[in-house]
């Protein structure tokens, strides 16, 4: 049986090397990975908060919603669902500024179509999370008005 002379290229030794150091490196360190993500979260809320109006007034739209939908007489479904809906808003409101922040960036130097395209979606993305909350709003209060829950 003829011996082998073919060896692991040192480029591939050391990337295996590599892959199995950050395999370690995530087990060792998963829930610091997890309370590091948690607090990059907290920087992006405190960031879009400080520096986007939408997002300020999302916010103090579903700091009233959020409570009105625990406190209506509808079913847990309906809750969930309303809840969802609001914070679907502010979901969409953080990517369409992440968005908008890149874009703004990517096009500092001149204005280009694409730039405007691409905010003008994220905006249409918006604009649909909001009718979707006040449509999913509308149906669950109108169902709780059939049911006699709740006197229109």
């Amino acid at each position: 049986m003829p011996i082998s002379t073919e060896q692991t290229p040192p480029a591939a030794s050391a990337a295996s090397s590599r892959a199995a150091l950050a395999d370690k490196k995530t087990t060792v360190l998963g829930v610091k990975r997890i309370i590091n993500a948690f607090f990059y979260s907290m920087e992006g809320f405190g960031s879009a908060y400080k520096h986007e109006q939408a997002f300020r007034q999302e916010m103090m739209l579903a700091v009233v919603l959020v409570p009105v939908a625990l406190l209506l007489p509808v079913g847990w479904l309906g809750k969930a669902l309303m809840i969802g809906s609001v914070l679907l808003v502010l979901i969409v409101e953080l990517l369409n500024s992440a968005v908008e922040w890149c874009v703004d960036l990517a096009a500092e130097q001149q204005r280009h179509p694409f730039a405007k395209r691409a905010k003008d979606m994220g905006s249409a993305a918006v604009f649909l999370s909001l009718v979707n909350c006040l449509v999913v709003w509308v149906l669950v209060v109108a169902q709780a008005v059939s049911d006699g829950r709740l006197h229109g």
